[in-house]
């Protein structure tokens, strides 16, 4: 956040609400340059001329979108009267063309779809799935609810006038302008960057105008921004120019920075992390091995990262959101078509302004859960000293027949979040995140490939459930708990797949698309210690075992304690767990997204609220040789 400026021609200190001020006039100036440039351009025409990459003249366009744009002929000029350098010009025209060029993507994929339109847009039959597939750009790798939303759409649009779309530009209105700087598309003459001597502070400066109608140049002046520059930045970074934009009244920038890191390798590795998803266990990860004749070991037991309290938490926040866009609805209703009322414009000023609050809530509690989330599986993998990170692919993942309750946690989930999130950690160490895809991860047994049986819990064989998988085969006998078993299949795929793994070179991110029946076989986890199957009933008497040794007690009675807060401990157990928790823990939160315990542990405080903490539960990293037990025969030491 920008908490300060100075205007270097006055010399006059800026607060943050002035200064957010006169970044909100220059936004405002971008952004109506902008949105007319967009909205003259929204077809498809210009935008597959754009995407095609050549001017008229058969020259390649630049990289860059405010370049294309000019040698399109595409110009954008400020309103009349309204005097702006040739920079501002330049950052508008660099937010179009971004944006016209990211529809070219849609555009084809609806005109796949409207081409190959079903029977049933409900229901595609296999052939009508071979043809959509075949239509799209890349739709042999498109997650199914891809085309499915777009269905949806196209189907909406035809009950609303009667007929098909003629393609995404009619189905879609041009998009709005977004209400930011990009800095990066200017030059010295409207902005500038460069470190402190302490290298813990940058100075931003950057040209602002002092009137929300600048009628001249003059009324332009360069403005100086200090910005602290946090921990996470390394002192030997190469700052760029950041973005500016405002938010929640206050100008804050986006700062970027290049810094070298290791390369990452896309096969070679022999110790991998794999990673499996769930719901209340919302992380699986353990690490495995590739010896040089083939097989494959576990390194340890592996880790989990629960996030049940973290979930139960967005439910609430949901289910407030849904009742508070009702009521706004209502009273829009009730404002609609008749006089205007201020008692009722007052209260649906107010349901809008909490429905904000309650929105920012949620956007804050699933980043810190994505970054929390991201931060322990690269944590795993380093304490394990993998060079690869195989991460299980549910883009394509479906929730079918599992009732309300099962889809709406799923769509909470921040899966996508949590995957940018881990390999952007994951970079700074050299460490790959590769996406696996999830077929049979858990339904095979990840020791002899086996269809394992699922139970509720494992002293419950005979009752059907999901969370404990046995392995029916006898030389085997595997069993374990689903997740833990899931990510062993995750990461001996990936490891016997790596030969197959490819780039995606617009978006740099690596991914195993294929599973091959040859190499799926090899992707076993061989046991690292054998289990006897030998007859052991009893044949003769029990031998003798020595007792423990007891406990080492106080030689003598404690001291009496004096009547203050200060003095020894008295004589007797003393409590170690808190004295209570939070307030938020002992109210009536009616939480129905956690489901029974099958073991021993309940949160404290996570079921009812009692914070981010207190919600989160991760395993600590502990790999290939735990610590040795040194204080089984120590005793109590109270």
């Amino acid at each position: 956040m920008l908490r300060t400026a100075v205007d270097e021609k006055s010399g006059e200190l800026l607060t943050p609400a002035v200064l957010a001020e006169r970044v909100g006039w220059a936004v405002d100036l971008v952004g109506g340059m902008a949105g007319a440039l967009m909205a003259g351009h929204w077809n498809t025409a210009d935008v597959d001329r754009l995407a095609g990459g050549e001017d008229a003249g058969g020259r390649r366009l630049p990289s860059n979108a405010w370049m294309a744009l000019r040698r399109l002929g595409w110009t954008a000029a400020p309103p009349e009267g309204i005097k702006v350098n040739d920079r501002i010009v330049r950052m508008a025209q660099e937010a179009a063309g971004r944006t016209l060029r990211s529809a070219k993507w849609r555009a084809d994929l609806t005109a796949a779809v409207l081409a190959t339109w079903p029977a049933d847009p409900n229901t595609r039959t296999a052939q009508e799935w071979e043809q959509v597939r075949a239509a799209a750009p890349g739709g042999q790798f498109l997650p199914s609810s891809v085309i499915k939303s777009r269905t949806r759409q196209a189907a909406a649009f035809t009950t609303k006038h009667g007929r098909l779309p003629a393609d995404v530009f009619e189905l879609e209105p041009a998009p709005r302008a977004a209400r930011i700087l990009l800095l990066s598309a200017c030059d010295s003459q409207q902005a500038t960057i460069e470190r402190a001597d302490d290298s813990t502070r940058a100075l931003l400066r950057l040209q602002l105008p002092t009137r929300p109608d600048p009628q001249a140049y003059a009324d332009w002046t360069w403005v100086a921004c200090p910005i602290a520059l946090p921990p996470t930045i390394p002192p030997s970074a190469v700052l760029h120019l950041p973005a500016v934009r405002i938010h929640g009244g206050r100008a804050r920038v986006d700062l970027a920075y290049t810094v070298a890191v290791p390369t990452t390798r896309r096969t070679g590795h022999t110790v991998a992390l794999g990673v499996d998803w769930g719901l209340n266990t919302l992380l699986s990860a353990g690490a495995v091995r590739l010896h040089s004749d083939g097989k494959i070991t576990a390194l340890g037991a592996g880790g989990q990262f629960r996030a049940a309290g973290v979930a139960a938490k967005q439910h609430r926040l949901r289910r407030l959101s849904e009742r508070l866009h009702a009521k706004a609805d209502h009273y829009q209703r009730l404002m609609d078509g008749r006089a205007p009322d201020p008692a009722l414009a007052g209260h649906h000023t107010l349901l809008s302004q909490e429905i904000q609050r309650v929105c920012a809530r949620r956007s804050n509690l699933n980043d810190a859960l994505s970054w929390a989330a991201a931060r322990w599986a690269v944590d795993q993998a380093i304490a394990a000293g993998a060079s690869v990170i195989y991460l299980e692919d549910l883009r394509s993942m479906e929730a079918k027949g599992m009732g309300r309750t099962h889809n709406t946690r799923m769509s909470q989930q921040v899966r996508g979040q949590i995957t940018d999130r881990m390999r952007h950690l994951a970079a700074e160490t050299g460490i790959a995140v590769v996406s696996v895809p999830a077929r049979n991860t858990s339904k095979h047994c990840p020791q002899c490939l086996t269809p394992l049986r699922h139970r509720k819990a494992p002293d419950r064989p005979t009752v059907a459930g999901w969370k404990w998988a046995i392995c029916p085969n006898q030389s085997c006998g595997w069993q374990g708990d689903r997740d833990m078993g899931a990510w062993r299949r995750i990461a001996a795929r990936g490891l016997t797949h790596q030969a197959t793994t490819v780039i995606d070179h617009a978006s740099a991110t690596m991914a195993i698309r294929t599973i091959v029946d040859k190499l799926e076989t090899q992707a076993v986890v061989i046991p690292t210690t054998t289990i006897s199957r030998s007859d052991r009933s009893k044949t003769g008497p029990t031998r003798h075992r020595p007792t423990r040794p007891a406990p080492r007690r106080r030689r003598a009675p404690s001291p009496t304690s004096p009547a203050g807060s200060a003095g020894k401990r008295p004589g007797g157990h003393a409590p170690t767990d808190r004295a209570r928790l939070p307030r938020a823990a002992h109210r009536n939160q009616d939480v129905t997204t956690i489901s029974t315990p099958t073991t021993g542990h309940r949160p404290r405080g996570a079921a009812l609220g009692a914070g981010f903490h207190l919600h989160a539960h991760a395993t600590p990293p502990q790999w290939a040789q735990p610590p040795p037990d040194t204080m089984s025969d120590v005793g109590s030491l109270s």
